[in-house]
């Protein structure tokens, strides 16, 4: 059996429980007054500004400033807001705000904008934090959370603060523009060490392939107030340390780095802390990926799930897509809205922003899956939720995802997502009602892309009931979802791909096999990562989910996922909080490139029933072995020649030449390969 992930996650990103925000304590170095006042801000009293305030009882002051708009930016600033502080000394604030979130969380009805700041008339900043951090803030009032936005640095006296939308974003049936603001506070924190990244581009998330030298990049809230120095230590998969050192940071500097040494390929974590706070360490992680890369083309068989519009600010997305790339996966799993496209009945199509998102991707060498969301408010009546009560809709609907009226056209398309457990009385037949009109839509446009079968989440009486209704011909591409138990720590591939081929078979269809959604659920604590130990099992449990799904009969297999994504206590990300590659995200990287074209061929029966053993065909006259056992014990590999590689660590190690290899402790950590 599979579990379905909204089920299980009590609805999915817009549900559950708020989690309790905590936000790390500051990395201290000496020299700010702990008594200092909080000053406050109300969000009614900007000193210049082109968004409107509004009334309302529950505010602090009984107003706030108040933005909820289609209407396009007024030039030349755009929407914005400045204000005016004055402070009694120099150096770090912490600003926290009661205002709009970007993405969803379950004590708000709607999402706001993205938002940058900008301190006494400088170059402002996207506040680029990731969706657990967003997700995690405290109810304050209405839609409005207490967000913790960072650190700026003041000098002495008056200063300026100017907060500016970054641009439209997808509302419930619009696209637009939305940014409440109450009130903000701004606290005087010490000098403390914020960030550990790896040195490089705005693009880059903190990986890099090949020979040449790396740095990593220590980044301070505020100007040293006097000599500091930074002490770090490099650990690599199996938290061996593999380097250490001290770098200064000179007075009036924010930032130092520290040059790496050469590292082989594999998941590293940087543990850096000032020497005047030993105790208050910040952590980075970094990817070294391996010079074998997946393949290009058609013949990928890997894919992830991004969902952009929930999970990545917009300044990110360039970095994300080519993190994708270099991961080696062919197509991102992401999905546009139906309501904001299109407001009206019969009215015209805007989907100019996700168009953008697809761009953005396609530029990188990435294909596009887009899954159709629910539809709009005004297509459904009571009887007809969750799908809407004329098909003809649908259809429409189809046809301009398709290309009628679009600039740019997603790769593939997905008729929807789970609709086998949406809290509706819907049933499969007239689920199957919706996918033809909206399969026809699609196929009814010239050269138009490939259509997917909705992503179920559990086989059973609804996916059959649309089968029956003779759904397989009009799409190209099967597809299902599966996750492992709930609250299985060390969890095992659930029977998704063995039930989905059979049920294939049994419905005589030869479409291609896609699992759209594949991960763990991993239990997360508020205001931090995984656990370590935790990392580790889901690296291992993604390489072992994509071999044996390949070699169930799996076409392309996609990740759940790839951006940060915290719901209701649990995890899936490949990227930390800080948009930092995790272990699992190296292990996809090296699995994309050993298995190659991943053609399955069969079991290696030698190994039974020791231990699982599958074989691939890699590429053109090449094939790859993988093998994998649950407890420790002794077995023979045959071979001819043997060169062994873990996923996510690639240390040098003793390689046997003979035609046979004896492994005297195996484990799933993760699963070894073995090439020829």
């Amino acid at each position: 059996m599979s579990i379905d992930r909204r089920t299980a996650v009590a609805g999915g990103l817009a549900a559950g429980l708020a989690l309790t925000a905590t936000a790390a304590a500051a990395r201290t170095a000496p020299g700010r007054d702990r008594g200092a006042p909080v000053i406050t801000v109300r969000g009614e009293s900007p000193t210049r500004s082109s968004i409107p305030t509004a009334r309302d009882p529950r505010a602090a002051g009984g107003a706030l400033l108040a933005l909820a708009t289609a209407e396009p930016p007024p030039p030349p600033r755009g929407w914005y807001a400045t204000y005016t502080v004055d402070v009694p000394t120099a150096g770090p604030y912490r600003i926290e705000a009661v205002a709009t979130v970007p993405v969803e969380q379950p004590h708000t009805e709607e999402t706001g904008s993205y938002f940058r700041l900008a301190v006494n008339g400088g170059a402002s900043w996207a506040v680029t934090r990731s969706q657990p951090y967003w997700y995690e803030s405290q109810k304050a009032w209405g839609d409005l959370s207490r967000l913790a936005l960072g650190d700026v640095e003041l000098r002495r006296g008056v200063n300026t603060l100017t907060f500016t939308v970054d641009g439209p974003t997808v509302l419930d049936d619009y696209n637009g523009y939305r940014f409440l603001l109450d009130e903000f506070t701004l606290t005087p924190v010490p000098v403390a060490l914020r960030s550990v990244r790896l040195r490089g581009p705005a693009n880059n998330l903190g990986h890099w392939r090949g020979d040449a030298p790396a740095e990593l990049r220590f980044g301070l809230n505020g100007a040293a107030p006097c000599a500091l120095t930074v002490t770090y230590r490099v650990l690599d998969y199996y938290s061996r340390q593999v380097a250490s050192g001290s770098v200064p940071v000179p007075p009036g500097a924010g930032t130092a780095h520290a040059a790496l040494p050469a590292l082989p390929p594999g998941n590293y974590r940087a543990v850096a802390a000032l020497t005047t706070a030993p105790e208050d360490t910040v952590t980075g992680c970094f990817a070294h990926l391996p010079a074998r890369r997946a393949p290009r083309g058609p013949a990928n068989r890997f894919g992830v799930n991004v969902f952009t519009h929930a999970l990545v600010p917009p300044p990110l997305l360039p970095a994300l897509a080519t993190a994708m790339e270099s991961m080696g996966v062919r197509y991102v799993r992401d999905g546009s809205a139906w309501p904001a496209a299109q407001r009206e009945p019969d009215g015209p199509f805007d989907s100019s922003l996700h168009e953008a998102v697809v761009e953005a991707f396609q530029k990188r060498g990435l294909k596009v899956l887009e899954v159709v969301s629910p539809p709009p408010g005004w297509a459904l009546t009571p009887t007809s939720t969750p799908l809407p009560a004329d098909l003809r809709h649908a259809y429409r609907y189809g046809a301009h995802l398709a290309g009628r009226g679009k600039r740019v056209v997603s790769n593939a398309l997905q008729l929807s997502n789970e609709p086998d457990v949406d809290d509706t009385a819907s049933t499969g037949d007239q689920h199957a009602a919706f996918v033809k009109a909206a399969a026809l839509g699609m196929t009814d446009q010239q050269d138009g892309p490939p259509v997917v079968l909705p992503g179920i989440a559990a086989g059973g009486v609804f996916q059959e009931l649309m089968l029956h209704n003779d759904v397989v011909r009009y799409a190209d591409v099967w597809s299902f979802h599966g996750y492992p138990a709930l609250d299985d720590t060390d969890p095992d591939f659930p029977s998704s791909a063995e039930d989905q081929e059979e049920l294939r078979e049994q419905f005589g269809a030869t479409t291609p096999l896609w699992m759209t959604e594949s991960g763990a659920f991993l239990p997360a604590e508020p205001g931090t990562d995984l656990a370590y130990a935790i990392q580790r099992t889901q690296a291992r449990y993604l390489v072992l989910s994509t071999v044996e799904s390949l070699a169930a009969g799996t076409d392309r297999q996609f990740w759940f996922c790839g951006p940060p994504c915290t719901d209701d206590g649990v995890s899936f990300a490949l990227l930390s909080r800080d948009f930092q590659p995790l272990p699992a995200f190296s292990a996809y990287a090296a699995l994309t490139g050993l298995l190659g074209e991943a053609n399955y061929v069969g079991l290696l029966k030698e190994l039974l029933p020791h231990a699982a053993g599958f074989v691939f065909g890699t590429g053109p006259g090449a094939r790859s072995r993988w093998c994998a056992r649950r407890g420790p014990g002794t077995w023979t590999c045959p071979c001819r020649t043997v060169r062994r590689a873990s996923t996510t660590s690639w240390a040098p190690r003793a390689a046997p030449r003979s035609g046979r290899l004896t492994a005297r402790s195996v484990s799933l950590r993760p699963a070894t390969p073995s090439t020829w």
